[in-house]
């Protein structure tokens, strides 16, 4: 790894960077951005198993995410099991009803509607995978005192992010999906009190018949400005 130096009496590496020229920088990010807009939310997901081994690479990309402070606040839980993935779209489902039924304004199921989406949810079932992401606000230290952690949900988003781009990495699919409130989550899965359910995000392979919206994306010029 190379030398090590002190900085305020921590120790500090050398930076292991690539280095490309314009060029190269434009053909990579051209091909990334391609990429990456072939990624596209989907509902649709096969029962078709997908190994643990996948799943647990996907968590550590996930988990190289910067973080305020470096404290990684998150905790990512995988399930496969079919009787809790059962309760979870049971109890999922329950909320998501009183959302479209009682909850939701006007304009945001009227927003919805070219999605397509509904208060059931069978890819909670179907997916092989749910990865439900916890933000952790603290930690307990060993002598039960509490030790804040910073910018947490922020954090958890990029991480989420890179989690994303893993799945889609991987060749599988997944959706981002807020049942709210989701503190069933916590006691399901029986987190401690410092952990609250940030996204719960089922993961698989694409069904055989799978569609998606025929949405369109912003174009830069409506989304960025620059100062040059």
């Amino acid at each position: 790894m190379g030398y090590t130096k002190l900085v305020n009496g921590f120790p500090f590496i050398p930076y292991q960077k690539e280095s490309f020229d314009a060029g190269e920088m434009q053909k990579r990010s051209e091909w990334f951005y391609q990429w990456s807009n072939t990624r596209r939310t989907c509902r649709d997901i096969s029962d078709r198993e997908v190994p643990r081994k996948v799943i647990e690479h996907i968590i550590k990309t996930a988990s190289t995410a910067p973080s305020g402070a470096h404290k990684q606040p998150w905790t990512f839980c995988a399930i496969s099991n079919a009787a809790l993935k059962k309760a979870i779209r049971q109890a999922a489902e329950e909320e998501e009803y009183k959302s479209y039924k009682e909850r939701m304004s006007a304009e945001w199921l009227q927003d919805l509607a070219p999605i397509g989406t509904d208060w059931q949810k069978p890819f909670l079932e179907t997916a092989p995978w749910l990865i439900v992401v916890f933000r952790r606000s603290f930690e307990v230290q060993t002598d039960g005192s509490k030790r804040q952690n910073y910018y947490v949900q922020e954090s958890c988003g990029i991480a989420c992010g890179f989690l994303l781009a893993a799945i889609h990495h991987a060749g599988l699919v997944a959706l981002t999906h807020t049942p709210s409130p989701m503190n069933f989550l916590s006691r399901l899965l029986n987190r401690p009190e410092n952990e609250k359910p940030f996204l719960l995000i089922p993961v698989g392979y694409a069904a055989e018949d799978a569609l998606v919206p025929d949405l369109k994306r912003k174009g830069l010029e409506e989304m960025a400005v620059f100062f040059e």
